[in-house]
């Protein structure tokens, strides 16, 4: 199947339904275009979904959008790993090749003494050989009556084995890059989707209506920094980190300075702190100590969704700072805004 025929099949057996209304409404409107008649003998207008119905839309596809950009994250960071990992294999097979060719020339100088003296043995000419797997396929029927030709020889055979061992590797890292990659791409035409898809919807209602649709979920007043009450200095350091991006826009797959996503802002504070968690949100709830709900300190990452999509910086007062969606800056939420969880709290 041609690769773009795949993308598209993939995103429509992926995106999640529509509202009963809103697809009630498409169905409708399609009989109706069908049939050609109207009861009332009029062209029969497709009905505007409410603005109840516009918000729960584009709330789920926001979500999913974010869900998809926690997956490229992780599908990038095992590409960054692969591809280093890559890298590391080729210079350490190029080096122990190098070793290999050392071992042989030195074979060789004796091979040319001993061919000049009576002829060049069969030990030296596989040694000598071109091809690895051949040498490695005979090595063990040629006699090694002499004791320091074996060791040399036996020498050789460790080092061929070594490139090959590091060369089978390399294969296998560069599988795992290619495949990383393509994992990526696919997340990342879902972001896009989901977020056309919102767009589109968000593109049929008034200016103000857009504003209250990207609006943050019931915000509360911004609390000064200096409310926060921290557990640690860097807890303390996070924290101020945190507030000191606020208004920055969102990014998908940003870590900053200059955008954000929600695991990349989270990343970023505690990296100011001098504390280096993982790049997704559903990795970092494995890191540092389990915090209960009635016990969140500032600095404590707070996590949302079944699928542990979604983290923010809690900063005390029953607020959070996070990176919340394509649109939308930066801000201050309250903590149960949204479904909540877990919670850490990071060394």
């Amino acid at each position: 199947m041609a690769k773009h025929r795949k993308s598209r099949l993939w995103r429509r057996t992926h995106r999640k339904p529509m509202p009963v209304a809103l697809r009630a409404a498409a169905t409708l409107t399609l009989a109706g275009a069908a049939s050609g008649t109207m009861l009332d003998g009029s062209a029969l207008a497709e009905p505007e979904p409410t603005l109840a119905e516009v918000e729960e839309r584009v709330d789920a596809l926001h979500a999913e959008a974010e869900e998809a950009t926690e997956a490229f994250n992780a599908a990038t960071e095992a590409a960054d790993d692969a591809e280093a990992d890559l890298d590391d294999l080729r210079d350490r097979a190029a080096r122990r090749t190098a070793e290999l060719n050392e071992a042989r020339d030195a074979l060789g100088s004796q091979a040319g003494v001993e061919y000049r003296t009576g002829g060049l043995p069969a030990t030296l000419q596989l040694a000598l050989s071109a091809d690895p797997d051949d040498f490695l396929r005979r090595a063990d029927l040629v006699d090694r009556g002499d004791v320091g030709r074996a060791r040399a020889l036996r020498d050789v055979e460790q080092r061929v084995r070594a490139v090959e061992r590091l060369r089978e590797e390399a294969e296998d890292r560069a599988e795992a890059l290619a495949e990383a990659r393509e994992r990526a791409a696919e997340q990342r035409e879902v972001i896009d989707d989901r977020i056309d898809e919102a767009e589109e919807l968000l593109a049929t209602r008034t200016a103000e209506e857009r504003e209250r649709l990207l609006g943050e979920e019931r915000s509360g007043p911004v609390a000064p920094a200096s409310a926060a009450v921290a557990t640690s200095p860097r807890a303390a350091a996070a924290v101020s980190y945190a507030y000191a991006q606020l208004g920055k826009p969102y990014g998908w797959g940003a870590t900053g300075p200059d955008a954000f996503d929600c695991s990349g802002l989270t990343q970023a504070a505690w990296r100011a702190a001098g504390v280096a968690l993982p790049r997704t949100s559903y990795a970092q709830v494995d890191t540092g100590t389990r915090v209960p709900r009635a016990e969140l300190a500032p600095g404590d990452l707070v996590f949302y969704y079944s699928g542990i999509s979604h983290v923010g910086l809690y900063v005390g007062n029953g607020q959070i700072i996070h990176a919340s969606r394509a649109g939308t800056p930066v801000r201050m939420a309250p903590v149960d805004s949204m479904p909540f969880a877990a919670a850490t709290r990071p060394a």
